[in-house]
């Protein structure tokens, strides 16, 4: 009995271990996105796959044929939106690193856009999944979208008489 308790613990670490490495970098990099860390200096972003990958581990023999790849991004997203949650009051603005290609977006819009476009999440999924309408969700992709094709300009020019000085 305790032989194969032990064998089956092995078996379920290696399986464990082989789908970690071939996910953990592209979750990684999708944690990254969501707290718009740098991707050389994102603390936040490993604690959430950490999280993740923990939470997928211990669920790991109940998944019966579910994608565990699934199961570790819908975590991170779920962890991702609550901590946003508690920290900021609601999914409103956080502070991201100012060189993140996602930072001019709240992280409401920085995980819908990570899902759908970066995962290839159906609207229906990130809609279910996030607890909103689909039309809500297309239209936080559609203005995220937005925001991220055509950035907000600076501050107009100086004009001081005739002469327009740049600031």
């Amino acid at each position: 009995m305790r032989e194969r308790q032990t064998s089956q613990g092995a078996r379920r670490a290696r399986e464990f271990e082989a789908f970690v490495a071939g996910a953990a970098g592209r979750l990684l990099h999708a944690a990254t996105l969501l707290t718009a860390e740098d991707r050389d200096d994102n603390p936040r972003a490993r604690r959430l796959l950490t999280l993740s990958l923990a939470h997928t581990y211990a669920s790991w023999d109940r998944l019966r044929g579910e994608d565990p790849y699934d199961r570790a991004r819908q975590h991170l997203a779920t962890r991702f939106a609550r901590t946003a949650w508690h920290q900021y009051g609601g999914l409103g603005r956080a502070r991201p690193h100012p060189g993140s290609p996602l930072g001019a977006l709240s992280p409401q819009e920085r995980l819908i856009i990570v899902l759908r476009l970066y995962e290839g999440v159906a609207e229906e999924q990130a809609a279910a999944l996030l607890g909103l309408s689909t039309e809500r969700v297309r239209a936080i992709c559609g203005r995220a979208t937005t925001t991220l094709l055509h950035p907000p300009r600076g501050p107009a020019p100086k004009v001081t008489g005739a002469e327009v000085v740049p600031s």
